[in-house]
């Protein structure tokens, strides 16, 4: 059984799909990675590496309501970029549930790469 190797555009990681998963994908799914919850839209599955994802967003929680959404790349566009408190470059996003602002960044872990609240 074939296994085609899709790389995460955030976190880099790969995700594996054998033939069975890709036989249950139609254009228009959305691929959640485990590593950094970034959703993906199935905008192209076709015979073998005929394959392609749509970055939708990346789903994060409000540390000050808790409520789950999504940082959409939109969104990041949007977003005024400062140095945080440790000087590090963060992005600063609304959220959409309690309107708090938001510090959010990309960094690395030795495991994994997720956002940062």
């Amino acid at each position: 059984m074939a296994t085609l190797e899709v790389e995460c555009p955030v976190c880099e990681e790969i995700l594996e799909l054998d033939d069975q998963d890709r036989a249950q994908l139609e254009v228009g799914d959305v691929i959640v990675c485990d590593s950094c919850n970034a959703e993906m839209e199935v905008t192209r599955n076709g015979e073998g590496e005929d394959f392609e994802l749509e970055l939708l967003g990346v789903l994060t929680t409000c540390p000050n309501c808790g409520e789950e959404f999504d940082v959409t790349e939109d969104m990041l566009a949007a977003a005024p970029v400062v140095e945080g408190v440790d000087g590090e470059v963060v992005s600063i996003v609304d959220c959409p549930h309690c309107r708090a602002r938001i510090e959010l960044a990309f960094e690395s872990d030795e495991q994994e790469d997720a956002p940062q609240l």
